[in-house]
């Protein structure tokens, strides 16, 4: 989807860019305009289609002979659809040759746009910006598990002893390399964990609702996804307030994507409400390193509620 959007935009953009160029004033930038993306949408969505259905052919072709497939299949929609438009509208050969040299120009502009992304989302940086990030989350989950093991440390030592293995069981987790994707009931587990810690803690005050029967155990997620919008949750929704409150969790699968839903009640007037924005930011970074355009985060308030939404392609594992 990402790689589909960009090259709309991009030849969109140099449609513009050339209609301006070819227009004899502003006024006529409108009609020049539509002429230009008569001609030239077709032709960028029907090589678009044919590149996506060739895909698994190009994939395991050379760089070289994926580039000149690349202008071959240009070229050649170019053409037909050239021969198309003439029949329709009129226009002359020269006009074929002409759309197929800008063409062929705008496929240039986009492979050397893609080449130039593919090699700032290299590998080795993308797993550098991974660590970092992953590397953000873990002090503060240390704190907040902490500060629940030492509210139980003199009322009920026992209770603190077996929260200690949790939490060591916890932080190994946490100190594991977090790179690659990892099956969603382990993140799920991890959770149950964390809100265990949490449930020594607050007591009656943390109630939570999982809806997760049917959530595809095996898809991969990225790790520590759900876990600090979880923290966030009880910081934010359940602290603050003497009285009980509810974390509802919904996870489920439509339509290819994985969904994640989470809810939990909105306290505005909370001393410490501000401060979500770095967990949200640094989920929404780890599912564009993943998934690119396909991976998305929202959040709304609503009913008294805050409510994250995460949905992302529902890959499994074992899948390409």
């Amino acid at each position: 989807m990402g790689v589909w959007l960009r090259a709309a935009l991009l030849v969109t953009a140099l449609s513009f860019a050339a209609t301006v160029v070819i227009a004899t004033g502003w006024r006529d930038v409108p009609e020049e305009f539509s002429i230009v993306s008569m001609h030239v949408q077709p032709v960028l969505w029907l090589s678009l289609a044919l590149l996506a259905l060739l895909s698994p052919v190009l994939r395991r072709a050379d760089y070289p002979v994926g580039i000149a497939a690349t202008f071959a299949i240009v070229a050649l929609t170019t053409v037909l659809m050239g021969h198309a438009t003439d029949s329709v509208l009129g226009f002359g050969p020269a006009a074929t040759d002409r759309n197929v040299f800008f063409a062929l120009a705008g496929t240039i502009t986009a492979l050397l746009y893609f080449h130039l992304r593919g090699r700032a989302l290299s590998p080795a940086l993308t797993e550098a910006r991974l660590q970092a990030l992953q590397a953000r989350i873990r002090p503060h989950f240390l704190f907040n598990s902490l500060n629940a093991v030492l509210s139980l440390v003199r009322a009920d030592p026992r209770r603190a002893e077996t929260a200690l293995e949790d939490l060591a069981d916890l932080i190994r987790v946490f100190m594991a390399d977090n790179r690659d994707l990892a099956p969603l009931e382990h993140e799920v587990e991890l959770c149950r964990q964390y809100l265990g810690l949490e449930q020594l803690r607050l007591g009656e005050r943390l109630h939570v609702e999982w809806h997760a029967d049917n959530m595809p155990r095996d898809a991969l997620v990225p790790p520590l996804v759900l876990q600090p919008l979880i923290e966030n949750a009880v910081y934010h929704g359940i602290e603050p307030s003497t009285e009980p409150g509810t974390i509802v969790i919904n996870i489920f699968q439509a339509r290819g994507e994985l969904h994640m839903v989470l809810r939990n009640p909105h306290r505005p007037s909370a001393p410490h409400h501000s401060g979500n924005g770095m967990a949200l930011a640094n989920i929404r970074e780890r599912l564009a390193l993943h998934f690119d355009e396909e991976g998305r985060l929202t959040t709304e308030i609503r009913d008294g509620h805050y409510q994250v939404h995460i949905r992302m392609p529902c890959r499994r594992e074992g899948a390409p």
